[in-house]
């Protein structure tokens, strides 16, 4: 018990400084640049998706030594939809290990759309698992006996990298599954091939559920930092998963995590990252942080337009790309642990 109170007090007195640091600062000015960008649309082809209104928007930074940093609606409730797909996928990897996931669905980036009821020619499997067909597959995997207690599973797998337990907004599960012939069509396409079981109902209705698992920005940037610090929160120090996987799920995330737009976000921004068409990107900066952004307008490929160009100016400003090697424009490290002024770069 004392060591939880320790734990508690060590992470009220990091948030205490995390609030009157200059880069909460930086990320308030991010935040009022494109707080009026009213490019997209809100996505309706899911028709509770399109009660979603334009204007929220929420930017949450967290590190891997427990600090937050949100400015906006970082609290606003929206359902995870693909974003959860990465993370499931983690669960099916400690579920059955590497060799036989991959047995299952493959890796391969495509310029496909997400929904393309498409199969690789050669293997028959799904190209990731994070388009529909893999991701469908990637449930499919998820152990435990009927629909409750594989979703417990799911459930009780998002908790540790959140730290707080997660609800179904059942309206949206309901106009998911109202609308899904296409995920059905696509199901029974691997089930010719041998790729999932014959439990398609059972398949499809988790898929649906895990799709509609309710989060906010706070959570998806300590998801992200949960994946940067090696699968362990670093505000709760809970492990959310095993760390020989976490590579794995970070991978599948700088190459198909942005679907269509992958190849495009790897060059730009350089982060690990996946979105969801409700409006959330969820990205890694391995050994450092996780960012989560939320703001409903998506473009053509499902992603967020606010999403991106934050993320995009954090890679830039901090050299978070993956791949940089030039001297940042600013020093994260500095920024965050020091005095320093925002007004004063």
């Amino acid at each position: 018990m004392a060591e939880k109170h320790d734990l508690k007090s060590l992470a009220s007195a990091i948030q205490s400084f995390a609030s009157s640091s200059p880069f909460l600062s930086y990320l308030t000015e991010l935040y009022e640049k494109y707080e009026s960008v009213n490019e997209g649309t809100v996505a309706n082809y899911i028709p509770e998706l399109g009660k979603a209104l334009p204007e929220w928007f929420g930017i949450c930074v967290a590190t891997v030594n427990g600090q937050v940093f949100e400015v906006g609606n970082c609290n606003q409730l929206f359902t995870m939809e693909s974003i959860s797909k990465p993370f499931v996928y983690g669960l099916a990897l400690e579920d059955y290990g590497r060799e036989y996931i991959n047995s299952k669905v493959s890796v391969k980036p495509i310029e496909e759309t997400l929904n393309s009821i498409a199969l690789d020619e050669k293997s028959k499997r799904p190209y990731n698992p994070i388009v529909n067909a893999g991701a469908i597959a990637t449930t499919d995997l998820i152990k435990g006996n009927g629909v409750g207690a594989r979703l417990k599973r799911i459930l009780d797998m998002f908790e540790r990298y959140t730290g707080r337990k997660h609800d179904i907004y059942m309206p949206a599960f309901v106009s998911d599954k109202a609308y899904g012939n296409r995920h059905r069509a696509i199901a029974y396409l691997m089930l010719n091939f041998g790729i999932i079981s014959e439990k398609i109902d059972e398949t499809l209705d988790l898929y649906f559920h895990q799709s509609a698992i309710q989060v906010n920005a706070h959570d998806l940037g300590v998801m992200a930092a949960t994946l940067a610090n090696g699968g362990v929160n670093p505000i709760t120090g809970e492990r959310a998963i095993d760390e020989r996987y976490v590579q794995d799920v970070v991978s599948v995330m700088q190459t198909c995590g942005m679907y269509d737009s992958a190849v495009e976000w790897a060059y730009r921004v350089g982060m690990p990252a996946v979105s969801g068409i409700s409006g959330g990107i969820s990205a890694v900066v391995p050994g450092k942080l996780g960012l989560g952004v939320f703001s409903p307008p998506v473009d053509e490929g499902g992603n967020s337009i606010r999403g991106m160009k934050v993320c995009e100016d954090i890679s830039k400003d901090f050299g978070l790309h993956i791949f940089n090697v030039a001297q940042p424009k600013h020093n994260l490290k500095d920024l965050i642990e020091s005095g320093e002024s925002v007004d004063d770069w």
